[in-house]
């Protein structure tokens, strides 16, 4: 179930070890698999509502996505779409920036349904907005309103390179009242980022989230908002700002990434908060997450993952061995770290700094803590094994 990314200078102790995180992980994964839903939340000692479900409980039919993109950027971009859009299931819109070339027509049914942005000439020239571009982006809220409005709860507006977790999604936001003005986003990770924009905003690619009252405001005074601040160069900003003055706040939810990262992400994603995983965006600026693939092949795969158990995916597990001397930090579906020592839990769900900050910045660079890798110390530097999917013929 898993498979080495690292070497060690010793084969007999590689060998010991991959053994015994199989091993672990065999079990691990066999006892999730044969046993009822109650049974798999305990043994993971994972929170879960216990409340019964009311029958009104938001699911995937009350979100609408409208999804940011370009006739230039969609020809790399789609696999992003793709690994997480469910056609005749999720509901939205793709929104272009001018009519589709004859090479992407016939538009394929398991994308979005796509639309072509507004002509906002007369709308610039009456607000004097000094970008067309964060204009139209902003913009896209009217439209997606105005396309989708029955039984809509919430409206979540995000980028083409970015990937959804559309259950855990319509999951978390069950948790919240619909019929009140609600603005949910998430910050960069990267200090820099949030001092130049504002620690008050809901970075766009991670997706900004919207329930069905804030989101008729919005559309119905927005276009104000662009002749009051026409020198904002940001969309998101522009959104706040305009929130703001309806006198609504940022709700700041920890599963939202935006990823402001370089390199690779594998200690950030080793580590994720005690949140279920609701985006990731700026994945092509950071490394395929499985080193084994590439960046496309990497999100197919984590996706399966997910279909199997998404509101675990990427919550961590710390546990140790005293007999054998050693700690495991297991990211469900993604990782598997092996410490040669008792490690204290909040050491290992400090993140491994294995990135970069997203500009060549001074310090301090995160808006997390975060430890070294030491190379040289193989107490503090973790076996590192991530998911594999084994074929079931295999087990025979």
């Amino acid at each position: 179930m898993i498979s080495s990314i690292y070497t060690h200078s010793s084969i007999t102790i590689w060998k010991t070890l991959a053994v015994c995180a199989s091993l672990l992980i065999s079990i691990v994964i066999f006892s999730f698999s044969n046993q009822p839903n109650s049974l798999r939340a305990n043994f993971f000692h994972v929170t879960t509502r216990q409340s019964s479900v009311p029958q009104d409980t938001t699911n995937v039919s009350h979100l609408v996505f409208g999804i940011l993109g370009s006739v230039k950027t969609w020809h790399y971009r789609k696999p992003f779409i793709e690994s997480w859009w469910r056609p005749n299931i999720t509901r939205g819109y793709f929104y272009l920036d001018r009519a589709p070339t004859e090479d992407l027509l016939p538009w394929a049914g398991t994308y979005p349904p796509f639309r072509i942005s507004d002509d906002n000439t007369k709308l610039l020239k009456e607000s004097k907005h000094v970008s067309a571009l964060m204009v139209r982006m902003v913009h896209a809220v009217i439209e997606v309103f105005r396309e989708e409005k029955e039984g809509v709860r919430w409206y979540i507006m995000g980028d083409d390179d970015s990937i959804f977790f559309v259950d855990n999604l319509a999951d978390e936001l069950s948790k919240y009242d619909h019929t009140k003005y609600i603005y949910i986003g998430a910050h960069s990770e990267c200090v820099l980022s949030n001092q130049f924009f504002s620690y008050d905003m809901g970075f766009g690619g991670a997706g900004l989230i919207m329930s069905y009252p804030l989101a008729k405001m919005v559309q119905k005074n927005i276009e104000d908002c662009f002749k009051r601040y026409p020198y904002l160069r940001s969309a998101d900003l522009i959104l706040m700002t305009c929130v703001n003055d309806f006198g609504v706040s940022l709700t700041v939810h920890q599963g939202l990434h935006q990823m402001d990262l370089r390199g690779d992400a594998s200690g950030f994603l080793s580590a994720h908060p005690k949140a279920p995983l609701l985006s990731l965006h700026h994945l092509e600026h950071v490394d395929p997450i499985f080193g084994s693939m590439d960046r496309f092949e990497s999100l197919k795969h984590l996706m399966k993952a997910a279909d199997v158990d998404q509101p675990r995916l990427l919550q961590q597990t710390i546990c140790h061995s005293r007999q054998l001397n050693w700690s495991f930090s297991i990211s469900w579906g993604y990782s598997v770290h092996i410490y040669e020592n008792i490690a204290s839990r909040s050491i290992l769900k400090t993140p491994l700094e294995t990135f970069r900050p997203w500009g060549n910045w001074k310090p301090p660079f995160y808006i997390f803590n975060t430890r070294p890798v030491l190379s040289n110390d193989p107490c503090a530097t973790p076996h590192v094994f991530t998911f594999s999917v084994y074929k079931e013929e295999q087990w025979n």
